[in-house]
């Protein structure tokens, strides 16, 4: 999916530098595919006081909804919801995605599609949902093809993890990976907003952020860190002189060669009229 013109994603929304014609955005956006093994067997997974948000905040269980997960990728937030009971429909736009998505998860349904043009019937779904997907729509047309299929009293529910940048080594680290490709890292929960999610204004999002942690080998860590788009499309000969100054970093730090990564996962949620 193709972000819009206005929107800065930084690094844990899988941002480039806005100012650069090169990469486009499509091959941001398609760099996934390439990768998707690497990305399902490294990225970060989210925590279930994310999915005791939602269901807070919408006033039902997911246990019995009709859910649809927009952006599936290789399933990492469909699993989840799968596992809380909800009955899941995947759209995924990628094909190597898609494909790792199947051989995670056989016996969910996932269809190709974007959220610009969903692949569903009106008022089909209870829940529409994106987990690190949603900047690479344009959400004029994203949200009124969210309002479609939504039944009345739905919701729409974006989240990403973001990083916790008041954590020393974090913060550090981002500062390096700034300098490096030329990205503002903290811009990420600036951008993550009500206003960026949705310029037509027809939605009234409520915000909540959940902080959690995981531990996991150093080899880990880099793998997830190089599965974002900034490092997919420039390209290995410009990402592993990073990455390897970055494990003597990492390894100054967690001498015992496991990481705690840290991050704040930030969810907006907005009702569908009912």
């Amino acid at each position: 999916m193709t972000p819009p013109p206005s929107a800065r994603h930084p690094l844990g929304a899988d941002r480039t530098p806005e100012p650069t014609a090169e990469p486009t955005r499509s091959a941001r956006a398609h760099s996934f595919n390439a990768a998707a093994a690497q990305y399902a067997a490294n990225r970060p997974s989210y925590p279930p006081a994310l999915f005791d948000a939602i269901e807070d905040l919408t006033v039902r269980p997911l246990s019995g909804a009709r859910v649809a997960d927009i952006g599936a990728g290789t399933g990492i937030a469909t699993a989840l919801l799968h596992a809380r009971g909800a009955n899941v429909i995947a759209v995924e736009p990628g094909d190597g995605m898609a494909a790792q998505f199947r051989r995670a998860l056989p016996g969910i349904p996932v269809i190709r599609g974007t959220g610009d043009d969903l692949p569903l019937t009106d008022a089909s779904v209870d829940l529409v949902t994106y987990a690190q997907a949603w900047h690479w729509t344009d959400p004029a047309r994203a949200v009124p093809e969210a309002l479609r299929v939504l039944r009345p009293g739905g919701a729409l529910a974006l989240w990403w993890n973001t990083d916790a940048l008041d954590v020393p080594w974090i913060a550090e680290a981002a500062a390096r990976t700034e300098r490096h490709f030329g990205i503002d890292v903290s811009a990420e929960k600036r951008n993550v907003n009500a206003r960026a999610a949705d310029p037509t204004g027809l939605l009234d999002f409520t915000r909540r952020t959940v902080r959690w942690s995981r531990c996991v080998p150093v080899d880990t860590h880099l793998a997830n860190i190089g599965s974002h788009s900034v490092f997919l499309v420039h390209g290995a000969e410009h990402a592993a002189p990073f990455l390897a100054e970055e494990r003597e970093h990492l390894l100054r730090t967690f001498p015992d060669g496991v990481v705690e990564e840290v991050y704040e996962v930030v969810l907006l949620l907005a009702e569908a009229p009912a």
